[in-house]
């Protein structure tokens, strides 16, 4: 039915399209009703279910053969060789690969249980566990979904047993999850930066403090619940300092691995690329020091980060080969000439475009979001006096959301998927909404604040 469908409105807007006439290649106007065309067909592909590589691409051909007279088809080899050949993009897989081997290494479990160690014994303990075992874990994964995959195998089986309540278990898991794009080194900073040619190194420094609010938001709404829930700390976790200090050998090679890649960033020794290879080096080392590393968990690693980066890849060529038909017709400076021409002040504009991805991010995969939009907005953003440093933390922030927002969150999906104990996908729904909604006040406190992104990279760079 979603096949026929996508057959449908491809021919109709192409069949519109040829019966209208084409429009100029050079950035003119375009026709309202074309515009408005491409964007019911975008809808409709994403909300369809259509893959994401796959309707980016179908809507690139729709616009350039139905508005466009220009022979595009001759420039796709040249478009899409830029985007695959670039140095900052093969750090993508490095830290996909790195956060697989860690998995398969059980560091995740060891990291996890560490932490508890310290965290258990406080108001809703295992919950403060997800948070900050998430928080580490995403120092050097780099990816929500990597994040939120590992610490939900490794945090939920701890809670099967447990006095906490499914909703909240999971909803801290998935707030903790949202944190592996955010905390660097996230990989949506590596393709903002790469669409916008803005430093990578300084949008890492600028995530720094958003990083630690959101995180010290997300404990205070564990902490609220704690105390009207009367959730207590687990009884059994050690007083004693010894044993305190003695769990952390087990939070040894995950501080080696944060040292290891932001460390190397931040001094300047090396780029993220680089830093990335050698994380991946590093984790192959601890495998090997505890004896995990063979060559069926290289392979397991190798295919689980083919398959994420050739996802990724396909989606990045597809909304290259979209933003380059766009651009050629002239509408991202016609959007940008519309928005900055509104009679509101720029903070109002800025609202409308947060609120434009929060909806967007209810139905829309967070990467594909950033890949195919940064294009259009960015121009919007830097006619309005905003640094493109504190907007890249703002639309990480943005699509964090995505990835919990209802009904169509990837993270929310992969916490459903590994519930051992059966129960309804609204369980996980609901758990997320209250992080959900400090997330975005932590939003409209980087608005009122900016200099929470934009002192560190000012005083480091």
């Amino acid at each position: 039915m979603i096949a026929i469908l996508f057959i449908v409105i491809m021919a109709v807007i192409v069949a519109a399209a040829s019966f209208m006439g084409g429009g100029p290649a050079v950035a003119v106007a375009v026709p309202w009703w074309s515009l408005l065309a491409v964007l019911v067909a975008f809808v409709g592909f994403f909300a369809g279910g259509i893959y994401v590589g796959a309707a980016l691409s179908s809507l690139a051909l729709l616009a350039g053969f139905g508005l466009s007279d220009r022979p595009f088809w001759n420039f796709i080899g040249e478009m899409l060789w830029g985007p695959s050949t670039n140095f900052v993009l093969v750090s993508v897989p490095l830290f996909l690969l790195m956060g697989e081997v860690m998995l398969r290494a059980g560091l995740s479990e060891r990291l996890y249980r560490s932490l508890n160690v310290w965290m258990g014994r406080l108001p809703g303990g295992l919950l403060h566990t997800n948070i900050i075992s998430c928080g580490v874990f995403s120092a050097v994964a780099g990816s929500s979904v990597a994040t939120a995959a590992t610490m939900g195998s490794v945090a939920l089986p701890y809670f099967e047993k447990s006095h906490y309540p499914p909703k909240l278990v999971l909803g801290s898991l998935a707030a903790g999850g949202a944190l592996g794009n955010l905390i660097p080194p996230g990989i949506t900073f590596i393709i903002y930066g790469l669409i916008t040619e803005t430093s990578v190194g300084a949008l890492y420094l600028a995530a720094v403090g958003p990083s630690l609010l959101v995180v010290v938001l997300f404990l205070g709404v564990i902490l609220w619940y704690s105390h009207v829930l009367n959730l207590k700390g687990d009884a059994g976790i050690p007083l004693r300092w010894r044993d305190r200090l003695l769990s952390l050998v087990d939070l040894l090679p995950t501080t080696l691995l944060i040292g290891l890649v932001l460390g190397t960033i931040y001094a300047g020794w090396a780029t993220p690329t680089e830093s990335a290879a050698l994380g991946v080096a590093g984790a192959l080392v601890l495998a090997a020091v505890d004896g995990r590393l063979n060559w069926r968990m290289l392979n397991e690693s190798m295919h689980a980060t083919a398959r994420t980066t050739s996802m990724i890849a396909l989606i990045l060529f597809g909304a290259y080969f979209l933003n380059y038909i766009l651009s050629s017709l002239g509408v991202p400076q016609m959007l940008a000439k519309f928005l900055t021409g509104l009679p509101l002040p720029g903070w109002a504009i800025m609202l409308v475009i947060i609120g434009f991805y929060l909806a967007l991010g209810t139905f829309m995969e967070g990467m594909s979001m950033v890949i195919t939009t940064i294009p259009l907005l960015f121009p919007v953003v830097k006619a309005l006096g905003y640094d493109p440093v504190w907007f890249g933390v703002v639309i990480t922030m943005l699509v964090e959301i995505a990835m919990i927002s209802p009904p169509d969150g990837t993270v929310l999906y992969v916490l459903q998927g590994m519930r051992r104990q059966p129960g309804p996908i609204t369980d996980v729904f609901m758990g997320v909404l209250p992080f959900m909604a400090v997330y975005m006040l932590a939003i409209g406190i980087l608005m009122i604040f900016p200099s929470i992104a934009l002192w560190l990279p000012g005083v480091m760079m």
